[in-house]
């Protein structure tokens, strides 16, 4: 498939609401939101994005597990770009009230960004890139902020601080993805 059509026919959307994540430990990767101290979410940020170099740095970084199972490359493009859409929903959240996200389907822009013929080596230092710059806007947040709303459009509702952890799951979940599948 070309870089341009939509989706990889591999791979199966995922349509699963994961916000449960904000109130249980995930049994997948062991994430636990209610255990991460607002102070921690940039550091932890940064630490996942530094651990995504040496999984881009090796020989296995393009090939995928399963036809179904995305790439090391391609899970570290979407983490890359969920950071950036992350800080953009951050972003809106601080600026106005009560914001509508735009809806971002991740298959999609895998498939229109053609994640699987990305150069290891630079997504890595973009996705470290995009880590820092959206914990520093985390790091930034004023105290009286982290309540501020915003809503995804299947109404799944958000505070700055809810979604800090919502993201911080994402990144470590696919994380533990790649780490699972390598063994």
């Amino acid at each position: 498939m070309t870089p341009t059509t939509g989706r990889d026919p591999d791979i199966e959307p995922d349509t699963k609401d994961w916000t449960w994540v904000l109130d249980r430990p995930c049994p997948e990767c062991g994430y636990d939101a209610l255990s991460v101290r607002r102070i921690e979410l940039a550091e932890q940020l940064r630490a996942n994005a530094a651990a995504w170099e040496p999984v881009l740095g090796s020989d296995g970084a393009r090939l995928r597990p399963s036809p179904e199972v995305w790439s090391p490359l391609e899970y570290a493009c979407h983490v890359r770009d969920v950071h950036t859409v992350f800080a953009g929903r951050v972003r809106a959240m601080l600026d106005d009230d009560d914001p509508l996200f735009e809806n971002w389907d991740q298959d999609e822009a895998a498939a229109k960004g053609g994640y699987s013929q990305q150069d290891p080596v630079t997504v890595a230092g973009e996705l470290a890139t995009a880590a820092d710059e959206v914990a520093d806007l985390y790091t930034s947040v004023p105290e009286d902020a982290w309540a501020r709303p915003g809503r995804r459009s299947n109404g799944s509702a958000f505070t700055v601080d809810s979604i800090a952890r919502y993201h911080l799951h994402d990144a470590e979940h696919h994380l533990a993805d790649v780490r699972r599948a390598s063994r």
